[in-house]
């Protein structure tokens, strides 16, 4: 929804928070579809002045002929705890991390 469209719905339910308008703007853009998605975007790049449209081209393009991933804090230090063990030949077999999360969490059906 573009910014004239917040201030409509300021205007229209004056008695909306912020924070009402900005759940609303969220919900709609979860329920818009995919012809509502594209002509959202056509707008927004439409709007932009050359240098601002230039740049996200760029990125634009980028991330869709390289999608790149990256690792959370998390997983990386899961990542490099992993690699340490395997280091020091800390290694488990399949059953016997089977078993242990067996046991650790019954209720839970492993494949």
């Amino acid at each position: 929804m573009r910014r004239a469209g917040v201030a409509a719905l300021f205007l229209t339910f004056p008695a909306l928070s912020q924070t009402e308008i900005t759940t609303f703007v969220t919900i709609k853009l979860v329920i818009m579809n995919t012809a509502e998605i594209k002509l959202d975007l056509f707008r927004r790049i439409d709007s932009l002045k050359e240098k601002e449209l230039k740049n996200l081209y760029g990125k634009l393009i980028e991330l869709l002929e390289h999608p790149k991933y990256h690792l959370s804090k998390a997983e990386s230090q899961a990542i490099d705890e992993a690699l340490e063990c395997s280091d020091y030949k800390n290694i488990q077999t399949t059953e016997q991390v089977m078993g242990e999360a067996n046991q650790k969490y019954p209720r839970l059906k492993f494949k």
